[in-house]
């Protein structure tokens, strides 16, 4: 398996949309999150970096990446009490 395999599938739970939210309000979810997560999203969803710059910057390969922030999104829309589609 390649370190940039992102053949990763979450179909039993798919990634809320979290658009409809302020940046604000992202990062106050983002401050309940473990840091694992948090370190993610916020790379991500508030800073708009890149996921091959997240991943870097946290040493972790980019398949890794992409399940924390499934997580880390799932996780922010149950704090804002967001309903899963």
């Amino acid at each position: 398996m390649s370190d940039f395999d992102l053949d990763v599938s979450f179909e039993d739970q798919p990634a809320p949309d979290l658009s409809s939210f302020t940046k604000e309000q992202l990062a106050a979810a983002i401050e309940t999150l473990p840091i694992a997560l948090a370190g993610v999203a916020l790379g991500i969803l508030i800073e708009n970096r890149t996921m091959s710059d997240v991943s870097q910057a946290l040493g972790i390969r980019q398949a890794e990446l992409v399940t924390r922030l499934h997580r880390a999104k799932v996780a922010i829309a149950a704090v804002l009490n967001k309903p899963m589609s």
